[in-house]
């Protein structure tokens, strides 16, 4: 679908959607363009000028980001978190049981982060997964690359709660920061008037500046887990009785060592 196709839908949702419904000469008297402009509009024949875009974005208290390239019929606007720079982050989301689901980042698409880290359909496409203990906030895991941040290896996912104001950040503590670069987890050494600087707990690995520009998203630590750690072997019966065997073998074994050298 075309950002126009997009935005056409979702003007003409926003405007049946208010209360009492509004008309599209009563939206255009509003943007100040005529009926048969606006219409255009509604029906992807025309895209409006930035000027008319913007106010429609400020109508609607709707950012332009998501105006050209979110359906909103497919969410509920009330329950969706606006970024200062017209990103988005989708809301949180609850199991049946209400704990929070937690998107998981994967290994070998995490690079794919980058360019849909604001993208709603790529967010819901990501697994998921609830831990009991993080309630409050909103919580994403991403794998940890390399052996910058012992002890956290290859095969460890790294949990970070969303921060949404750099102004937020401590010094000292550890952050998943996702950059132009890429996705980093580092600990806040300085910050500075346009950046911050950043270090490794690794002290082969040195200290070096991010700009604030260059940062997308940060997460600030808040644990971690290792899936090879929370795996447990299921056992059918003939596992079992081949366990048995064995152990049964090297009883006897060490019964007849015993009795040789006694």
């Amino acid at each position: 679908m075309s950002t126009r196709s997009i935005l056409a839908d979702n003007i003409r949702y926003l405007r049946l959607q208010q209360i009492p419904e509004l008309s599209q000469q009563q939206i255009a008297d509003r943007l100040f363009v005529t009926r048969v402009s606006y219409a255009k509009y509604e029906t992807a024949k025309a895209s409006p000028p930035l000027e008319v875009l913007l106010a429609i974005s400020r109508y609607y208290h709707i950012s332009t980001d998501l105006l050209l390239t979110v359906d909103l019929r497919k969410y509920k606007l009330q329950e969706m978190l606006n970024l200062p720079d017209n990103r988005i982050l989708l809301p949180i989301k609850t199991d049946s049981s209400g704990e929070n689901q937690i998107e998981i980042v994967p290994y070998k698409a995490s690079m794919g982060y980058l360019s849909g880290y604001a993208d709603p359909e790529y967010i819901e496409s990501l697994q998921t997964m609830s831990l009991p203990f993080l309630h409050h906030g909103k919580y994403r895991a991403f794998p940890a690359v390399g052996d910058s941040m012992p002890p956290y290896k290859d095969g460890t996912y790294v949990i970070g709660q969303f921060v949404e104001e750099i102004i937020d950040i401590k010094i000292g503590k550890t952050y998943i920061l996702i950059s132009r670069s890429g996705i980093l987890f580092k600990r806040i050494e300085r910050i500075n008037k346009d950046s911050i600087t950043v270090k490794s707990d690794n002290n082969f690995y040195g200290n070096f500046d991010i700009l604030f520009t260059d940062i997308k998203e940060l997460w600030q630590y808040a644990g971690c887990y290792s899936p090879q750690e929370l795996e447990i072997r299921d056992f059918n019966n003939e596992d079992v009785k081949l366990i048995l065997l064995q152990l049964t073998e090297e009883i006897s074994e060490l019964k007849a060592t015993l009795k040789l050298n006694n």
